[in-house]
């Protein structure tokens, strides 16, 4: 079995026009693979050149194999059964700017760069006062890309042909505004000055953007049967589902440079992505967020399985259609269809998603993916929706750590200062003083949540139940009319 990188595979080698803020498995499994597809079908003629974002990170085992490795699709396309591996050469080289700063802001004095395509999770998008410009590099996401960009104004001497267009792709609904006021936030703080400023909002462009695809990773339970297919050793191989979206808030003129729909790929330019966006928050990824601790502890570790079972799937369901649905003004049948891709795509029989890979700051996530769901609801139904307030309520117990009834470990994974939060709380034994804990936790919310009718009393109660009886025949409580 060949060792994979350019000298034991034909790879292309094509111009460096697009800086890439994170290595991870998305950003390799959604953009790198659409970038290959417009490079093959398209002539973008485009390769990528890879920045990690924070000091631990992926770099070096990108460039151990010349940062080639294969994408693996799974799932159904039109009832078709596909299983196939692509390999995407579209990554020139991979900077970690912690120990290569000098390499990092060269990419600014390239005059054929044209793009940054970002995703630094959605804490990654944040003002840190404490960075400097002469930090090598800034911690934040944002510092270092204005680190970047004003190394580019002055190379070029604010030339405005030189500017960037910028596609953040953090879960973030207007990403790309959010991105721009940050960026603005530090050319005020560290004094760049007007020029720069005026440089940057005419020459450079930050769009907002959603992106959609399921990406489970690296495929552990596959792999072996992967590599003796390839008869490479590759060890970066990132698996994800067939269904891909992205949409680009931005003018026809945009679409034109990145042409990704000459590609026949599913990258809509549209004027608005919000309608897109909550759709999708809502729908997929809210239920995402409270299945993956209520799966997790009834003792079910894929999302698949999840669906599959006789009690859980019915909790998904009417988290989904019942609840969430009844809070969104598309018209239902648009949903439903939604929903309903939704579904099929939890249910692909070939990606094995782990519920735990789902549960990384869990709170954040409720927050930004449930809580608005759960406000709407109760204003428009006038009780709190059931199954959510359980998610939350498992979410809540989950970070109580210890071992599941079948021995695993539970390993919850957030801020410091969340993780401690839970822990303090626990320690109290007291399920009042827990739920009346977590929801007055402005850091997390930006309000007390003890203030929803209910809520306090709900949640006290769900923690009770799931304590005495466990988490399976807590969700029986809440489906009465199921058959079990």
């Amino acid at each position: 079995m060949k060792d994979l990188n350019r000298k034991t595979v034909q790879a292309k080698i094509y111009p460096e026009r697009i800086i890439q803020f994170g290595e991870g498995n998305f950003l390799r499994a959604f953009a790198d693979w659409i970038i290959y597809n417009m490079n093959e079908k398209a002539n973008f003629n485009s390769s990528v050149v890879v920045v990690q974002p924070i000091d631990k990170g992926m770099a070096d085992l990108l460039n151990a194999q010349d940062n080639l490795y294969h994408v693996n699709l799974q799932g159904l396309d039109k009832g078709q059964v596909v299983n196939d591996l692509t390999l995407i050469d579209v990554i020139s080289r991979s900077l970690n700017p912690y120990s290569q700063n000098g390499e990092f802001l060269k990419l600014a004095d390239r005059p054929e760069m044209r793009f940054v395509i970002s995703n630094t999770t959605e804490a990654g998008i944040a003002f840190d006062p404490s960075c400097k410009l002469e930090d090598t590099p800034a911690s934040s996401y944002p510092g270092k890309l204005t680190q970047l960009l004003y190394r580019r104004f002055r190379t070029f001497n604010g030339d405005k042909s030189k500017g960037l267009i910028i596609f953040p792709c953090e879960l973030i609904f207007l990403n790309g505004h959010r991105l721009k006021e940050t960026i603005c936030q530090y050319i005020e703080l560290w004094g760049l000055g007007d020029g720069f400023k005026a440089w940057f909002e005419e020459a450079c462009a930050v769009y907002a953007t959603l992106v959609d695809r399921i990406v489970p990773g690296f495929p552990r339970k596959d792999i072996d049967a992967i590599k003796e297919k390839l008869q490479y050793n590759d060890n970066l191989v990132v698996q994800a589902e067939i269904f891909h979206l992205w949409v680009i808030e931005a003018p026809q003129e945009v679409a034109n440079e990145f042409p990704a729909d000459k590609a026949g790929l599913n990258v809509l330019f549209v004027p608005s992505e919000a309608p897109y966006h909550e759709r999708k928050v809502c729908l997929l990824n809210g239920p995402h967020t409270v299945l993956s601790p209520v799966a997790y502890l009834s003792g079910i570790n894929i999302v698949r399985d999840a669906c599959e079972h006789p009690v859980v799937g019915k909790y998904i369901r009417k988290v989904m259609y019942d609840e969430l649905m009844e809070t969104l003004n598309l018209p239902k049948d648009e949903l439903t269809q939604f929903a309903d891709d939704v579904w099929e795509r939890f249910s692909n029989p070939f990606v094995d998603h782990a519920v735990t890979s789902i549960m990384l700051n869990s709170f954040p996530k409720f927050e930004t993916r449930d809580l608005p769901g759960l406000k709407t609801y109760l204003e428009r139904k006038g009780e709190l929706p059931e199954g959510l307030v359980l998610g939350l309520a498992a979410i809540i117990t989950y970070y109580k750590g210890g071992v599941r009834a079948d021995g695993a470990e539970i390993v919850p994974n957030d801020a410091p200062g969340i993780m401690n939060l839970l822990k303090d709380l626990w320690a109290t034994g007291d399920t009042e003083k827990i739920a009346k804990g977590v929801l007055a936790a402005e850091s997390i919310w930006g309000e007390d949540l003890n203030h929803i009718p209910g809520l306090t009393a709900a949640i006290k109660a769900d923690l009770d139940s799931i304590q005495e009886k466990g988490m399976l025949e807590t969700v029986k409580g809440i489906i009465p009319t199921m058959a079990v």
